[in-house]
């Protein structure tokens, strides 16, 4: 009998603190998301990785800044196939500059702010992530003339509000 309430007290304890940590993981990701301009964006996100169960503020500014990658890589692959067809000039010049500013967001801004979290350097991490929002509304600026007519406005806004996300979170690591 002894040993039957010693396993129940034992898993009422396990159960609890689980369910205190999940809680309290959920609890970082809304706290931490309502610094942010875009909260519902920033919650899926972060809920959508396994990883922010464990993640601290740092960890979860890890997470964002790889989905800005991943997006931003699909967002690269989008225009270099848009490019295999187009046949509008100005079309095609607006996707040369966006292979430019997507080129530099994989290639240099996120791997900045990557390396920056992981070395709790904010500072560069924010301006990286500024960086990366600005190239991709770059990108979409270079449609102005049909503003309309932006074949990758969906990844471009993606790009850019994740990209704000990953600036709002590395913010709070100064």
């Amino acid at each position: 009998m002894t040993k039957i309430i010693s396993l129940f007290i034992l898993e009422a304890v396990f159960c609890l603190t689980f369910f205190t940590v999940s809680y309290s993981d959920i609890n970082l990701i809304q706290t931490t998301c309502k610094k942010t301009p875009f909260y519902d964006l920033c919650v899926l996100t972060l809920k959508s990785d396994p990883r922010s169960s464990t993640a601290d503020v740092s960890g979860l500014a890890r997470i964002v800044a790889d989905s800005v990658n991943a997006k931003a890589i699909a967002t690269l692959n989008q225009i270099s196939a848009l490019l295999k067809s187009v046949k509008d000039p100005t079309l095609e010049k607006a996707l040369e500059g966006c292979i430019v500013s997507y080129n530099t967001i994989i290639q240099a801004d996120i791997p900045v702010a990557i390396d920056a979290i992981e070395k709790n350097n904010p500072k560069f991490a924010v301006q990286s992530a500024t960086d990366a929002g600005n190239e991709a509304q770059a990108c979409e600026n270079s449609f102005a003339e049909k503003p309309s007519n932006s074949p990758i406005f969906s990844g471009n806004k993606a790009v850019h509000d994740l990209s704000v996300v990953l600036e709002s979170i590395a913010s709070l690591l100064l």
